[in-house]
C-alpha cells in the first residue's frame, strides 16, 4: 500500500517516528513534506497536498500531523474524495476506516505522544472498509454533499 505523509512545524516531532514505522512495515511512502522542519509553514498546504496524493491515487492513504490535528483535518476534508478524521483514540482510528472509509488520519502531535501515534497508524493502516450496505448508503450520502458544497 502507497501512503501520503505529511506534517507542518507544529507536527515535526512525529514525523521521524510516523516515516521509520511506515517503512518498517513495508508501506511505500509518498512524503509530502516538508524534507525540514520550516517554522511558519501553514498546514493547509501538507493537507492539500496529501490529500491531493489519496485523490489521484498516487497514494490509497494519507497521514497528516500537524499541532492539534484539527485544521490539518479540516483543510484535507475540503477536497472532494477525501474523508479525513482526527483521531486520538485506537477505536476511532480503525473504526473510522471500517465504517466510514477515512482514507487520511489527523493526528496532534501537541495532544498525543510518538507510541500513541504508531499505535493510531497501526489500527488506521490494517483496518479495511466492511463494504456493509447502511455503510455504502451513507457514503452515497456524503459524496452528494460534496457535490452540492451548500
Amino acid at each position: 500500500m502507497k501512503v501520503a505523509f505529511g506534517c507542518d512545524h507544529a507536527g515535526w516531532s512525529l514525523r521521524a517516528r510516523i516515516l521509520e514505522e511506515l517503512q518498517t512495515r513495508g508501506f511505500d511512502v509518498v512524503d509530502c513534506g516538508p524534507a525540514e522542519m520550516v517554522p511558519g509553514d501553514d498546514y493547509p498546504d501538507i493537507a492539500a497536498a496529501v490529500g491531493r496524493a489519496v485523490v489521484s491515487g498516487a497514494a490509497e492513504r494519507g497521514v497528516l500531523v500537524c499541532g492539534s490535528g484539527v485544521g490539518a483535518s479540516i483543510a484535507a476534508s475540503k477536497l472532494t474524495g477525501v474523508r479525513s478524521a482526527l483521531c486520538h483514540d485506537p477505536f476511532s482510528a480503525r473504526q473510522g476506516v471500517e465504517d466510514d472509509d477515512m482514507n487520511v488520519l489527523a493526528l496532534g502531535a501537541r495532544v498525543i505522544g510518538p507510541e500513541l501515534a504508531v499505535e493510531l497508524l497501526r489500527d488506521f493502516l490494517d483496518a479495511r472498509f466492511s463494504g456493509a450496505e447502511r455503510h455504502r448508503r451513507r457514503l452515497t450520502k456524503i459524496a452528494a454533499l460534496e457535490r452540492t458544497r451548500e
